[in-house]
């Protein structure tokens, strides 16, 4: 059976000793929010995690959701609904949302420690909550008077729910093709028809509402991506006061059934003539829905590593209990009839991999958290400008990269446990399903790759990138005087390769667009082993001085070291793909596929 323990230790450190957070917090003007607060919060998120979601994650992947076709209703698995209670009771959906809409204002950056737990615990469950927090930040930074005062803090407190309602049966990420419609009516409101799919908790019972943030077209709207419009349509209607009223005309067609996430209710949802609020200004829905959309992204980054921990931890677990064969320099346990297979290379090898990526993506995504925390709270308007570029940046890398390390060491952590990580019984197999998804929802690593090289650089001359790069030199700088000048001076190696790799892309570009394409995916690899490379330096420099244990200082040096000679170099082969250039993809008639 797989277990779930919180690495509280690791949070702890990633957050005061690598990020040197409190200090940032008291810049921000988190005035009360000092380590023993947040040290509080991370130990009873913990136990949260550890005894109530956690058992109920292979329930929820046994049972699954179930759909009544009659009364349209969702059933979550058993135990589902009880969690959430105590989840609302306890006030975790109202962590980092603004005390005076009734949150506790505690930083966006230890909202990703308590995310981090959740979604290593129970991912499935924590779909259900996911939504809401992004639907949040789409109504506090675009809603009207009436959307903040009644339906954002029923969404901060947990009685309600949120959505994002994008994808149609004929329409995925060209959202200039949605069909779905929206009439005006002569009260303000609109009537909206149409089909939205994938619609992660579109339809369950654990709360009194659901507010579905829908994206349609008006009858005059502009073709295209410039002609969308975002709309409220709750599940139940809602009055001027804040009471809830009769069912709306939206109901679920039907769940989808996956090949993991089973107790997340992934549903088609139908609106016929459902009544709307518009979000925003007409025809600027996209504005509002990326928003929402650039949080949820960076959820799910910490879904992979999640994911990625709680199956490296269980395989951590087995590799020192179970015996199988003799180290290749002699029994290394000669009192049992064979050696834990923790003392052979290519479990080592696995072991090694997946610490290194998943203590690395921690301080990625928990850094992109003080980031987006920079960006709304600094009181300088200069920090704020650079640390919205640096979370722009940092956020398709993030999204994609970890998520694609969630698969990687997910599928270690199986092969680690041999025949017994294909089996149901050890848990891992349901780790490894579940972690396909998420380099997919919220925009795949395709869609991740395009927004980093196309937009983030490209288009934005890669102001984010600039600002990540002078916090690589003072990095580099810092590690000079110290015994982890090797790593350092490999760091600024491949820094300055990076530059240049960019500076070609670009380059190419000009003379060829499918060149941007092309180079993509390589072009975001690379750039998250290189973010991943500064975190690792980073990390060793902070363990040096930090009050931690020789064992533990000694082992972020040394998977740090891990991580430059083994893992670092795959730069190299996302180089020499990138420069292959666009031809050799593009080359070959679409006909000629199935030559």
């Amino acid at each position: 059976m797989s277990t779930y323990k919180a690495p509280l230790k690791d949070m702890q450190f990633v957050l005061f000793d690598v990020l040197q957070s409190e200090k940032a917090f008291a810049d921000m003007g988190f005035a009360d929010v000092n380590r023993e607060l947040v040290d509080a919060v991370l130990e009873e998120s913990a136990r949260f995690c550890e005894t109530v979601l956690a058992p109920l994650n292979a329930v929820g992947d046994r049972e699954g959701c179930k759909h009544d076709p009659v009364t349209h209703d969702v059933q979550t698995p058993t135990g589902f609904d009880k969690a959430y209670k105590q989840y609302v009771e306890a006030g975790w959906p109202s962590l980092v949302s603004p005390p005076e809409l009734g949150g506790q204002g505690i930083p966006e950056s230890v909202g990703c420690a308590v995310k981090d737990m959740i979604n290593a615990s129970n991912l499935a469950w924590g779909n259900f909550p996911l939504l809401s927090h992004g639907a949040m930040h789409a109504l506090l930074h675009h809603g009207d008077d009436w959307q903040k005062t009644i339906v954002l803090p029923h969404l901060i407190d947990g009685s309600w729910t949120g959505t994002m309602c994008l994808t149609e049966p004929q329409c995925g990420t060209d959202l200039g093709l949605i069909k779905t419609k929206a009439v005006p009516n002569d009260d303000g409101t609109y009537s909206i028809t149409g089909t939205k799919i994938f619609i992660t908790a579109g339809e369950h019972g654990l709360t009194d509402n659901i507010i579905h943030l829908v994206l349609a077209k008006l009858p005059d709207a502009p073709e295209g991506s410039k002609g969308i419009s975002l709309f409220i349509v709750p599940k139940f209607n809602v009055s001027e006061d804040g009471s809830i009223g009769d069912r709306n005309a939206v109901t679920c067609g039907s769940i989808e059934h996956k090949m993991g996430i089973h107790g997340s209710a992934t549903c088609v949802m139908n609106f016929d003539n459902a009544k709307g609020y518009l979000v925003g200004s007409a025809n600027r829905g996209l504005m509002a829905m990326f928003t929402m959309m650039n949080s949820a992204r960076l959820g799910v980054g910490i879904q992979g590593l999640g994911l990625s921990d709680r199956a490296t931890q269980n395989a951590l677990r087995y590799s020192r209990e179970r015996l199988q064969m003799r180290a290749a320099t002699g029994p290394a346990f000669p009192d049992k009839p064979a050696d834990p297979i923790i003392v052979h290379p290519d479990v080592r090898r696995m072991l090694l991999t997946n610490k290194a990526l998943v203590e690395g993506s921690r301080v990625l995504a928990y850094a992109a958290g003080l980031a987006a925390d920079g960006s709304n709270h600094h009181p300088d308007a200069s920090a704020r400008e650079a640390n919205d570029a640096l979370i722009g940046f940092l956020t398709p890398i993030a999204k994609a990269c970890i998520t694609e390390w969630g698969i990687e060491c997910t599928y270690n952590a199986m092969q680690c446990l041999g025949g017994h990580g294909y089996i149901a019984e050890h848990g891992l197999e349901q780790l490894a399903r579940d972690a396909r998804i998420t380099t997919m929802y919220e925009g795949t690593t395709g869609i991740q790759a395009l927004d980093l090289i196309g937009r983030k650089i490209l288009q934005l001359q890669g102001s984010g990138m600039k600002v990540f790069g002078e916090d690589i030199k003072a990095n580099i700088e810092a590690s000079m005087a110290t015994e982890l000048a090797p790593l350092a001076s490999q760091l600024a190696k491949i820094a300055g390769e990076w530059e240049v790799l960019t500076r070609e892309i670009a380059g190419n570009a000009m003379k060829d667009p499918n060149e941007v394409g092309a180079a993509s995916f390589d072009y975001l690899m690379y750039s998250g082993y290189v973010v991943l490379a500064h975190y690792w330096l980073k990390s060793a420099r902070a363990a040096l001085d930090a009050n931690v244990s020789e064992d533990f200082r000694k082992a972020k040096s040394e998977t740090a070291e891990f991580f430059f000679a083994r893992l670092l170099p795959r730069t190299l082969t996302h180089a020499a793909n990138i420069r292959s250039g666009a031809r050799v993809l593009m080359q070959m008639p679409d006909e000629r596929f199935d030559a």
